[in-house]
């Protein structure tokens, strides 16, 4: 799997939707099935979803179905353990280092986050 990341000024409504052209145009041949926990910013009814684009949304309460709890531990275990910042500019410095990280090395995120549930939509 291929996969891509922004980091925004705040988890709204708006920011989700710029999100969600972002992947639409950065895998134009491809359907997309996002998987999200209901947050009221990620619910469809207040987005536009792309064409060839679905939202899955999971049941409440439920973290450990969530892929992306998986990508957290390992970002804070490996990027941001027992690390002191002097500013929220240096905190962004070493999230850009650690999804770019993610980026260059798929299979790290595919062996944290191929839950069998997923792949039975697709190869992993």
């Amino acid at each position: 799997g291929a996969s891509t990341h922004f980091i925004l000024p705040a988890m709204d409504g708006a920011c989700m939707i710029f999100f969600l052209r972002h992947v639409r145009e950065s895998f134009p041949d491809d359907f997309i099935l996002m998987v999200h926990d209901g947050a009221p910013c990620h619910r469809p009814g207040a987005l536009e979803v792309p064409d060839h684009m679905m939202l899955l949304t999971l049941p409440p309460y439920s973290p450990e179905l969530n892929p992306s709890e998986n990508i957290g531990d390992d970002l804070r275990e490996k990027f941001f353990g027992n690390t002191v910042f002097d500013s929220m500019d240096a905190v962004t410095d070493r999230l850009c280092i650690a999804m770019n990280h993610y980026i260059d090395h798929p299979e790290i995120v595919r062996s944290i986050t191929a839950f069998p549930w997923i792949c039975s939509f697709n190869e992993c």
